[in-house]
């Protein structure tokens, strides 16, 4: 913790290769940041590379004599969507397979500028696993999610800003700090909004826009009712726009 900022760092030696266990141990953090208050939440690498992927060797063991891989792929999607804070993910190296899926799984994505990034599980007879496919889709439409899945190429983080699949390339020295900076802004801010926030996209994205129109006044009691609303408006009425100070209730 630093602050209301919660870094989870993946240090799975050599090369954060995602099994079972670290899905597990994903889950367990991002409940862990939620119990310490967390109001944004940083998903980095400790190790030279973001993520290149998943363990195959255990792969194909855990699919012998079956059709089902029960790593709990799901549950990590639900387990990044359900939270409730701002998870900014911050990529360096090798970013690939099922660590640009949880890449995608994040609400904002912040890249050195020599990461390489991309869907590689067709060469060797997958595609992405963990919602990689229409997370792609969704961001840059059909046409690019079918092309990153099926050529299964390795791109430059610069091309992915430009699609709209990442949110912001910066040069590799300034991504641990450009990062935090977005953080701390975003765990400065108003905390119920951005919780309402994310639970209006995912309807949205999920069920439609009229579902997400039917749902935002349910959503939005949270807002109306905490104390970074009354602060927000007191603030804006006696020292103008953007100088509230937010306290996350």
């Amino acid at each position: 913790m630093d602050g209301a900022v919660a870094t989870l760092s993946m240090g799975h030696a050599p090369y954060n290769l995602l099994d079972a266990s670290l899905c597990r141990v994903l889950i367990e953090a991002l409940a862990w940041a939620q119990a310490q208050g967390a109001r944004a939440v940083i998903l980095n690498s400790s190790l030279r590379h973001f993520s290149a992927g998943a363990d195959l060797d255990q792969m194909l063991a855990a699919v012998e004599g079956t059709d089902v891989l029960d790593w709990g792929l799901l549950e990590v999607l639900k387990a990044f969507d359900s939270h409730p804070a701002p998870i900014v993910a911050s990529v360096h190296g090798v970013c690939v397979g099922g660590g640009f899926e949880l890449a995608l799984a994040s609400d904002i994505v912040v890249a050195g500028a020599s990461a390489k990034i991309g869907s590689v599980e067709s060469t060797v007879g997958l595609h992405p696993l963990m919602g990689g496919i229409q997370r792609i889709a969704q961001r840059a439409g059909a046409a690019r999610a079918k092309e990153m899945a099926m050529l299964g190429r390795r791109y430059d983080a610069q091309t992915l800003e430009r699609w709209g699949i990442i949110n912001r390339v910066v040069p590799d020295e300034q991504l641990a700090s450009a990062t935090v900076t977005l953080a701390q802004e975003l765990a400065h801010g108003p905390t119920a909004c951005h919780a309402a926030t994310k639970k209006l996209v995912s309807i949205a994205l999920d069920q439609g826009l009229a579902a997400a129109d039917a749902a935002m006044p349910d959503i939005q009691r949270a807002i109306f009712s905490s104390r970074d609303f009354r602060e927000g408006v007191t603030s804006y009425r006696e020292r103008g726009l953007g100088m509230a100070r937010f306290e996350g209730r």
